[in-house]
């Protein structure tokens, strides 16, 4: 298994600062970090591959689409400009020396039109992501979609709806992450999800319903790592946890002593339970 920290732990602005925190992050001893790509100028992510070289800190490139880039836009222009911005997001990835790009940059976090999605927005969720993952594929990166909660996006809120776009979409770089935080939201047993979505894993993040330490809630880890056992899962469990830094978590309370401790118990938690 392969543990990592996802770095918007310490909010949004993903820059040279957090240098020392990947030097943290290696001693402690995880395996890599989950790199939130915002800035999507592929020139300012060579210092970040030449710092994870020099630290062997593995890595995965995760990106997201606010309103301002949505991919199932009625409006053919911003459709057309978010598919050149989340190619953008692929260069980075490449150049960050990732071979998987993950998130919900299937349609925009929390933009919502008040109803369900329509047949229209899923063909260009659809004809967009088969354009993004040949180009992706081009390049030796892998596309790995996540679900969101009901909350924060109305294209695909559980695995049922997520495992149909991937298997609509029918490319072999367009694959699916699981996320413990929003299955735990929708999902009547997250570990029947994780096995219906088994053929298309590649990648776990694991997040308590707080989204604070991970095993300190009530998130049901028992089913989750047998899960993941029944399916043989090798890859990456990546913490994914936030705080008040992360303003659009709507976190308005501190729920642990520091980022160190947090990372500290969720790890020994999980490498005593997997």
């Amino acid at each position: 298994m392969t543990y990592g920290m996802n770095l918007l732990l310490w909010g949004t602005e993903i820059n040279e600062d957090l240098f020392p925190i990947l030097e943290q992050i290696k001693a402690m001893g995880f395996d890599g970090v989950e790199v939130p790509i915002f800035d999507t100028n592929p020139e300012n992510w060579y210092a970040w591959r030449k710092k994870l070289d020099e630290l062997n800190l593995k890595r995965i490139a995760v990106t997201i689409c606010g309103a301002d880039f949505n991919q199932i836009s009625p409006d053919e222009s911003m459709r057309k400009a978010t598919l050149e911005r989340n190619k953008r997001a692929v260069d980075c990835a490449m150049v960050l020396g990732a071979d998987l790009l993950t998130g919900p940059y299937h349609s925009a976090l929390c933009h919502f039109t008040g109803k369900p999605a329509t047949q229209q927005e899923w063909q260009w969720a659809v004809e967009n992501l088969q354009e993004l993952a040949q180009y992706a594929d081009d390049l030796g990166i892998t596309l790995g979609l996540e679900y969101l909660n009901r909350f924060e996006s109305y294209l695909v809120s559980c695995s049922d709806e997520l495992l149909k776009l991937v298997e609509d979409i029918n490319h072999p770089a367009c694959k699916i992450m699981f996320d413990t935080f929003h299955a735990n939201i929708e999902e009547k047993s997250l570990g029947d999800a994780i096995r219906k979505l088994s053929k298309h894993l590649v990648h776990v993040q694991v997040s308590e319903n707080d989204r604070s330490t991970v095993g300190k809630g009530n998130v049901n880890w028992e089913d989750v790592f047998k899960a993941l056992k029944d399916i043989n899962y090798d890859g990456w469990l990546s913490i994914e946890a936030f705080s008040e830094k992360l303003a659009v978590a709507n976190i308005w309370r501190k729920m642990f002593d520091s980022e160190e401790q947090l990372m500290k118990e969720s790890l020994l938690f999980l490498k005593t339970h997997v």
